[in-house]
């Protein structure tokens, strides 16, 4: 199983980037999937989640009403628009898929695929 993110770059504050995320070597369309980020020195936290539909989506309060997660089950690809960005957005961002049932798809510690990260540089 692999996990390719990709989009990640420099952008001005207010600005917006698109994060892709495709898998391959297994079918993640009925497992949730997710987006964490990590900042040098700080533990990798949450961003966005959502359930194998895509219909369920959970976000973390920082970023709630400017960046959506989305997937597309046919190309076994999933997005993170984000939008309005803050220099505080600043992470390397991390995908993730899990295969697991009935777990909590906001914690990290539910996900046993991991992508190699993308940055995300948000300049003031």
């Amino acid at each position: 199983v692999q996990l390719q993110a990709s989009g990640g770059g420099l952008v001005q504050a207010g600005g917006s980037l698109r994060l892709s995320c495709t898998y391959s070597g297994r079918t993640f369309d009925k497992y949730p999937v997710g987006w964490f980020r990590q900042t040098p020195g700080k533990e990798r936290e949450f961003v966005a989640a959502a359930d194998w539909s895509g219909s369920i989506k959970y976000y973390a309060d920082s970023v709630k009403g400017r960046f959506t997660i989305s997937r597309d089950n046919i190309k076994n690809t999933v997005y993170l628009q984000m939008n309005d960005l803050k220099p505080e957005d600043t992470a390397v961002y991390y995908c993730a898929a899990t295969l697991r049932v009935g777990v909590q798809i906001q914690a990290q510690g539910s996900y046993e695929n991991w992508g190699q990260g993308t940055l995300v540089t948000v300049s003031s």
